[in-house]
């Protein structure tokens, strides 16, 4: 009898678990769900009513507008997808070489080195965002890419984490082992550490993806040409002025710049997952 109940008890924990779950993720997806019809209906709809759960039928003509300005879809998704992408492979294979040279080398001045990286990370971004101006405005390099891609390189905050990671996963046997076979270091860390990073890459590259594409704040001081001009820059152009506000098609725009973002991220899921159970392992 006591047995029964505990099963019964068991079943409908499990489905109030499951209830919920379910309630959460249907909350989470919400305001995606809001968007995207938001964007098939006009600006006085809108007004309206702001939260509906029903098209409407001016998706194309939302679409028109957006083409009258200077939003171009393709062009926003291409510029955002090369920053965004050559900042993300950058930021993730140097910071994952620079936590292996503070886990893999014995050198005087290593710990100094990862405490002077933990500084850097207390330093808001804002602080330096006017002398970034005047060192890219003296280097001629304003309404270029270079800017976005190249300072991705220093990234004390994903160079901390994967220093993290590699305490708990790391063995110098390994990389003893490979040096007695002969591998040269940059082959060791490539073809042998690298592949043992995936989860913790495949999270950073996640974080780093999703900043470096909702990025606006620089795009829109630095870039004047409409030909760069990244995702979030263009749906910022959206607005109009102050007489007209499209916000059908402003909604439009927020659409397709977060559809990317949804790729990379089911892309790279089944790596987070790995690290999860990974971190869940006992020996």
């Amino acid at each position: 009898m006591d047995r029964s109940k505990t099963n019964v008890f068991s079943m409908i924990s499990k489905g109030f678990m499951y209830v919920l779950c379910v309630f959460l993720s249907a909350l989470s997806l919400f305001p995606f769900i809001i968007m995207i019809i938001n964007a098939t209906r006009s600006t006085p709809e809108i007004r309206a009513s702001a939260v509906s759960l029903i098209p409407s039928v001016y998706f194309f003509d939302n679409l028109a507008y957006m083409e009258r300005g200077v939003f171009n879809a393709w062009i926003g998704l291409q510029n955002s997808m090369i920053v965004s992408v050559g900042a993300t492979v950058c930021a993730v294979y140097f910071s994952c070489l620079t936590a292996y040279a503070l886990m893999a080398y014995d050198w005087r001045f290593r710990q100094p080195f990862f405490t002077f990286i933990v500084a850097v990370m207390m330093i808001p971004a804002q602080v330096s965002a006017i002398g970034f101006y005047q060192l890219v405005y003296q280097m001629d390099m304003t309404n270029s890419f270079i800017p976005f891609i190249i300072p991705a390189i220093a990234s004390p905050a994903i160079v901390f984490f994967m220093r993290q990671y590699l305490l708990a996963t790391f063995s110098i046997d390994i990389v003893n082992s490979a040096r007695i076979d002969g591998a040269k270091e940059l082959y060791t860390f490539n073809f042998i550490v690298l592949p043992m990073m995936k989860p913790a890459m495949a999270i950073q590259a996640i974080f780093i993806f999703v900043s470096t594409w909702n990025n606006l704040f620089m795009p829109l001081v630095l870039l004047t040409d409409s030909s760069k001009f990244t995702m979030p820059v263009m749906v910022s152009q959206l607005r109009g002025n102050i007489y007209r506000v499209e916000f059908g098609a402003i909604y439009l725009g927020l659409t397709l710049s977060i559809l990317p973002l949804f790729i990379i991220y089911f892309a790279l899921a089944r790596h987070i997952i790995a690290g999860v159970q990974l971190g869940g392992v006992k020996e």
